[in-house]
């Protein structure tokens, strides 16, 4: 039997999309509790993250729930896979690599983390739990700079 690829794969053509669709998909709650079960929805729709995964040097410093993500280069594009101990959390590690797994590291760097903002996500979540967001922006960001400099 083989283990499923952990790795998130684009559903959107481009970053952009990815982020337009969100909005788009959130816009159809009228309230954020309704909001907060389809991230949660989203976050167990993430592929099957490997145990051997979770340790310290997987995790995502600056988060108060426990995250843990990799990342892997492929044919030029970055691809990543996260998951959460907590369900909304691991719904915004889903939400995040949505928009940036399978991309380059250009598209990635080209990429804001300001949709989150856009999208009301940082207000609606508490102080811990936007720093955390924030957290794993940064993280993903920075891999595609390491590998655009490797590049």
């Amino acid at each position: 039997m083989t283990t499923p690829d952990p790795f998130v794969q684009p559903e959107d053509p481009t970053a952009a999309d990815a982020i337009i669709a969100i909005g788009d998909e959130l816009a159809v709650f009228d309230d954020w509790m309704d909001r907060y079960q389809y991230i949660i929805e989203l976050g167990r729709k993430l592929p099957p993250f490997p145990d051997a995964w979770a340790d310290d040097a997987h995790r995502v410093p600056g988060c108060q729930s426990r995250v843990w993500m990799e990342a892997t280069p492929r044919g030029g594009k970055l691809y990543f896979a996260g998951v959460s101990d907590a369900a909304i959390v691991s719904g915004l590690v889903a939400l995040l690599l949505r928009v940036y797994s399978g991309r380059s590291p250009e598209e990635i760097a080209e990429t804001d983390p300001v949709f989150l903002k856009d999208l009301g996500l940082l207000e609606a979540l508490s102080t811990s739990r936007g720093n955390g967001i924030a957290a794993m922006a940064r993280r993903v960001r920075n891999v595609a700079a390491q590998e655009a400099a490797r590049v």
